[in-house]
């Protein structure tokens, strides 16, 4: 098969590796359960724990911290295999990918020390609250206050946020809110709650989505929250706008790399489908509208995946910015569910069941286009370096 016949060229024996050692984990954690944690809208706690023992979570975060060490390109390769299972539970992405490199990024040595061994192990699963029922991809509207208390302790919070993955899990809850009253992205500040056992901290209902029901993906509260000044992530106030901006192409570009994995992955399957599937005596591969269609998702396969092979090398060495981010993930999302929904066609009406990968595939695409900053904003962001 032509995929077959690329290799990344950022690829190496270590990645390989680990490609392997994901593979074997994907398979025996992963796979057996994705029905039941459908059902149950989460994965099991101690799931993370064995991904933590596996040495999966926060592999990009320094050895010092607990965590691998390695690149992006790592964490790149643990994210394309959950694709190649469909997996669209287990938000390792958020966790590793995302809020460990916050912290790392931005956090005192003290809480690197205090948050990020723990992330590393499984013992703390993290989320990132940015949205709010009233507030999407306009982070600069956010409404949660966070007000300094008059005993010096540290903060009270009041607000709501929703749509947050790992939101039943979360024991490391990083959270946008407005310290001051300066407009637009001067008054944000990221403040660090940990919820377990924390005073005025709710989680909402677990929301009902299309797609990717094994993901706990719930609405949080805040009600006179109170968290120490000390979690103050990076200990100055009026820096949340600028340290998202600086994380938001990473966030972009990891979605990316799922989105490529995922149109592979479609394309794969439905090969596989159209040899075995017989119509009129004859398989489906057989028919010549079936061979177009599939040689057609090949390419616009192939292509996202050496646009993100690509990204990857760049920001791997330092050199993406935040436009080519933005690019492969409005570009590579767009194309995950223009092959996603060619390849389920090529299922017929078995495509629209979900016992069905590609079905679950379907329903998980759309939101690809929506989150990280929705694909309109992504194409804005790279019609302004134009």
């Amino acid at each position: 098969m032509i995929l077959d016949d690329y290799r990344s060229p950022w690829l190496t024996e270590e990645l390989d590796d680990l490609q392997q050692l994901t593979r074997t984990f994907l398979d025996k954690e992963v796979v057996p359960n994705q029905a039941r944690w459908a059902e149950q809208h989460m994965v099991d706690r101690d799931f993370w724990r064995a991904a933590g023992r596996a040495g999966l979570l926060c592999i990009s975060i320094p050895e010092e911290y607990g965590g691998g060490g390695a690149t992006f390109a790592h964490e790149a390769i643990i994210a394309a295999e959950q694709a190649h299972v469909a997996d669209d539970a287990w938000a390792n992405s958020v966790h590793s990918t995302i809020v460990a490199h916050y912290v790392n990024a931005f956090g005192t040595q003290e809480q690197k020390l205090r948050w990020l061994p723990g992330m590393a192990s499984g013992e703390l699963v993290a989320a990132i609250a940015m949205t709010e029922p009233t507030t999407g991809s306009d982070l600069q509207r956010v409404r949660t206050r966070a007000v300094r208390d008059g005993d010096g302790y540290g903060y009270i919070i009041n607000g709501s946020k929703t749509f947050i993955s790992n939101g039943t899990h979360c024991d490391v809850l990083i959270i946008v809110a407005r310290t001051s009253d300066e407009p637009g992205g001067r008054g944000l500040s990221l403040i660090v709650a940990e919820t377990q056992d924390l005073p005025g901290f709710e989680r909402g209902r677990v929301l009902e989505k299309i797609g990717m029901h094994g993901q706990d993906t719930r609405e949080l509260a805040f009600v006179d929250m109170r968290v120490p000044a000390v979690n103050l992530l990076g200990g100055v106030e009026g820096r949340a706008f600028q340290q998202l901006m600086e994380q938001l192409p990473q966030e972009r570009l990891i979605i990316a790399v799922t989105a490529a994995a995922a149109a592979e992955t479609a394309v794969r399957h439905a090969i596989a489908y159209a040899k075995e599937r017989e119509a009129f005596g004859e398989t489906l591969l057989s028919f010549q509208n079936t061979r177009f269609v599939l040689a057609e998702c090949a390419a616009d396969a192939l292509a996202a995946r050496t646009l993100v092979d690509s990204c990857i090398t760049r920001h791997v060495a330092g050199e993406l910015d935040a436009a080519g981010a933005s690019l492969a993930k409005f570009w590579c999302t767009d194309i995950q569910n223009k092959v996603v929904d060619r390849c389920l066609q090529v299922f017929g009406g078995y495509g629209y069941m979900m016992e069905y990968p590609i079905a679950r595939m379907f329903a998980a695409a759309r939101v690809q286009k929506i989150y990280g900053g929705t694909n309109e904003i992504m194409k804005e962001l790279v019609a302004r370096a134009l």
